[in-house]
């Protein structure tokens, strides 16, 4: 039905100004498509078709819309409009529009709060950027062990209804300090005399207000969690964090170190928003940096153009042994940094790694020397190319460079990422295009090292 009526049928209806037919044909719809629709109408006609929700709708469906949509829709509402969106939202989505916004929008954003919703805001806004307070919502259900589950029931029905889940109600003692977390199905199967402390498991997992919300993920991952409780230095209970939060945060992190692996800056914002001017930027110091590093390569050149005078037909297999290098380079420190971020790889498993990719290196290295040994001989005995009479020589010279640079670019590729996580620097800025440039230039001396060596008294 979504993909239908996102088309012609709502247009139509915008067009003709129909909106008793169009807040009919929202009223069957999830919030989340009512979004995704929004999202697809000309800017102008957005906060008219918003208009048309009905309360309790539009809040929900504001809060699956993107930052950047939520500021025109509220530009474009009326102070007692806008003011009644802000206060209903959950104070996790609040935050995080808020955060977004310069400081002059989140003064003016503010004052349209109630004093209740405000102090909220304020002090989830109060924790540092990239922490879990700034994450976690303050409605939660809270109990105390020694209640029956007849009791809890009562509790939930009288207070749940602010709470943004009821998945998990949490045991509290008299000063508001966390003592257990309990899923609600618990309380459900039991009969309901029976006391909190009768059946809670004294475990539960929690999170600091204070923690980098980067890191919640593999707590949220290793203990299998959808909610996690947050609590202060003095273990009180300050709020939850639910996982589509953790997981928004996790795409941004993973965003970021594409980019970079991409060989430049995290843009920090949609690539659709960006001005152009920041985007050259982010994108002109790596590139500078590489051009620079590649540099190099012609300095190392030079030193090789007696080599290269005498035996013209190694020019001819250069791209193939750098970019060779550089392939095998890149593949390792992709692997590498990805298996840091999900935990799979840490700094005391670096000779382990080392030594799986001097043997993943040689193999490959070897590999890709048969192939390029077996091209050379072929063409020759096939006379699609005359490499003179020592053809031969040639192809074992530019096999043994293959396994010595696929090598050594499998390994420094794998190392680089631990290098640089040793020295507390993000991994990931060891990406793909620098591996390759530092592999590029190490081929150089090898290829023509080798060929020293195995051409000596031949070509050379």
């Amino acid at each position: 039905m979504l993909g239908n009526l996102i088309g012609p049928e709502i247009k139509e209806l915008i067009e003709e100004r129909n909106f008793a037919a169009l807040r009919e044909a929202f009223s069957d719809w999830a919030p989340a498509d009512i979004g995704e629709c929004l999202t697809e109408i000309p800017e102008d006609e957005q906060a008219i078709v918003f208009r048309l929700l009905p309360h309790a709708m539009a809040t929900e469906v504001f809060e699956y819309l993107d930052t950047e949509a939520q500021e025109k829709i509220l530009k474009a509402m009326g102070h007692i409009e806008a003011a009644r969106i802000l206060n209903d939202m959950s104070p996790d989505d609040r935050t995080a529009l808020l955060e977004e916004l310069p400081g002059a929008a989140v003064a003016q954003m503010l004052q349209l709060l109630s004093p209740e919703e405000k102090a909220v805001a304020q002090s989830l806004l109060n924790y540092p950027d990239g922490t879990v307070g700034r994450l976690m919502t303050p409605e939660f259900v809270t109990v105390r062990e020694s209640w029956t589950i007849a009791q809890v029931l009562d509790h939930v029905r009288e207070f749940g209804r602010d709470s943004e889940t009821l998945n998990v109600i949490y045991v509290t003692d008299d000063h508001g300090r966390l003592i257990d977390d309990v899923r609600i199905r618990e309380f459900l199967i039991r009969p309901t005399t029976t006391l909190v402390s009768e059946f809670r498991d004294h475990q539960f997992v929690a999170l600091r207000a204070t923690d980098q919300a980067s890191a919640a993920y593999d707590l949220f991952k290793k203990y299998d969690r959808a909610i996690l409780p947050v609590i202060d230095s003095e273990e009180k209970l300050l709020g939850m964090v639910t996982v589509d939060d953790i997981l928004d945060i996790q795409e941004e992190v993973t965003t970021e170190e594409m980019q970079k692996m991409g060989g430049m800056e995290a843009l920090d914002e949609p690539y659709t928003t960006i001005a152009l001017p920041r985007m050259i930027k982010k994108r002109a110091t790596w590139l500078i940096i590489l051009f620079l590093s590649e540099m190099l390569t012609a300095t190392a050149m030079q030193n090789y153009n007696e080599e290269i005078a005498k035996a013209t037909v190694l020019a001819m297999f250069l791209p193939l042994i750098m970019s060779s290098g550089g392939n095998s380079g890149s593949q390792a420190t992709t692997l590498i940094i990805r298996a840091m971020g999900v935990g799979e790889v840490r700094l005391r498993d670096w000779f382990r790694i080392m030594r799986k990719e001097l043997l993943a290196g040689l193999s490959l290295g070897v590999i890709l020397g048969l192939i390029g040994f077996f091209r050379i001989s072929l063409w020759q005995f096939l006379h699609i190319f005359d490499y003179g009479q020592y053809h031969w020589v040639i192809a074992l010279t530019v096999g043994v460079s293959l396994i010595g640079v696929v090598m050594w670019g499998s390994v420094t590729g794998a190392m680089l990422p631990f290098v640089l996580r040793r020295f507390g620097l993000d991994p990931a800025v060891s990406s793909a295009p620098f591996v390759a440039t530092l592999v590029d230039v190490t081929g150089l001396l090898i290829y023509f090292n080798v060929a020293r060596v195995i051409l000596h008294g031949t070509l050379l």
